[in-house]
């Protein structure tokens, strides 16, 4: 049998399919090409990212990488970057290679190191898994406080119904919660299919409303036009759930404690989700932010893993179980803190849902 001879894809292939953002640039720091994923990360299509400088494209933090940055001769591999991408703040692996035959020229890439290392890290760590016995003490009474409110569903008038029944149901999403957590790293991840973020949003927002006091100013900022995300309701609300309490809970001993969910589109957002094998855009963005003090900066480079807390009395589970959550429904979450606003903001990420995708 003759063996068939298969012609390699051709250079700007090659450099096309990869899953990091890749720019060349002249001795002037012009960008001269850009692969598809520089424009996903940059959220600039290459039109218009050709002939813009790239320090003018990446607003660096720190100094010194700025200064090797301009020197055309100099090497860089660094990894953890802080830059400012737009309108966001990114921690990104930059490489720059020179290239020897052509004097000043050089290659850079980049990838969103919160997306790539970490991940792969926390398929590697441990998981949570609550132990049987606490799950027994917990699912117990949360069975009897729902029968309680079943009942008192039978004798309360037509005004406080819904309360009965936001309790029952919050009973329900608790012990699902200790289920997960007890399912955490081992099985699967659960179902997923299109679902309306603002209906989820409503759901999780009267939950923590009703568990708070104090002054608290609640802010939406949602855009209405946004398309169903793919989801799971039941984890998404969990998410949100934690994200908002743990928000009002900074916000409480401020002047004028403030949370504001904001709802927006954005693009360029990537993340290669390794059980899949490939890159998933993540174009649809809930912020929850506060005004609070922030996250103590011993803890914050840290604050998704397990038994990490800047909470005088936390437990450090929540926003762990929010990661693990965001994570199996191939999103991404991350945080940062705006000091001159004195905002804290955590984002989730999460895809559009497309026709046909779901459980």
């Amino acid at each position: 049998m003759t063996r068939r001879i298969v012609a390699p894809p051709a250079p700007g292939d090659q450099i096309a399919g990869l899953g990091f953002a890749l720019l060349l640039i002249d001795p002037d720091l012009r960008v001269v090409e850009a692969n598809p994923a520089a424009e996903d990360l940059l959220g600039i299509g290459s039109a218009r990212l050709i002939g813009q400088t790239l320090l003018s494209l990446l607003t660096i933090v720190n100094p010194r990488i700025v200064e090797q940055v301009r020197s055309p001769d100099v090497r860089i591999v660094a990894r953890g970057v802080d830059m400012q991408v737009g309108e966001r703040a990114m921690r990104c692996n930059l490489t720059v290679s020179t290239l020897p035959s052509h004097p000043g020229w050089r290659v850079v890439t980049l990838s969103d190191s919160s997306q790539g290392e970490r991940f792969e890290a926390q398929e590697r760590r441990g998981t949570l898994r609550g132990p049987a016995v606490l799950a027994h003490e917990i699912k117990n009474p949360l069975a009897a406080i729902k029968g309680a409110a079943q009942l008192l569903t039978r004798k309360v008038g037509a005004g406080e119904a819904p309360l009965t029944a936001l309790i029952a149901d919050e009973s329900d999403r608790i012990a699902g919660l200790i289920d997960r957590m007890q399912r955490l790293g081992r099985e699967r991840a659960e179902p997923v299919g299109p679902l309306n973020l603002h209906q989820a949003i409503h759901r999780a927002y009267s939950s923590v409303r009703l568990a708070s006091d104090g002054p608290i100013a609640w802010r939406e900022e949602f855009d209405p036009s946004l398309p169903p995300v793919l989801a799971n309701e039941g984890a998404l609300v969990q998410v949100l759930v934690n994200l908002m309490a743990n928000a009002r809970d900074a916000a409480r001993d401020s002047v004028a404690p403030q949370v504001t969910i904001q709802t927006r589109f954005v693009s360029g957002l990537v993340m290669n989700v390794i059980r899949l094998g490939r890159p998933v855009k993540l174009p649809i963005e809930i912020r929850v932010s506060d005004n609070g003090t922030g996250i103590d900066p011993s803890v914050a480079d840290n604050i998704f893993e397990p038994f990490v807390s800047s909470k005088p009395n936390g437990q450090g589970l929540g926003l762990s179980l929010v990661q693990k959550l965001v994570r199996d429904m191939d999103g991404r979450i991350s945080h940062e803190r705006d000091e001159a606003a004195g905002l804290t903001h955590f984002r989730v990420h999460l895809p559009v849902a497309r026709s046909g995708e779901g459980a």
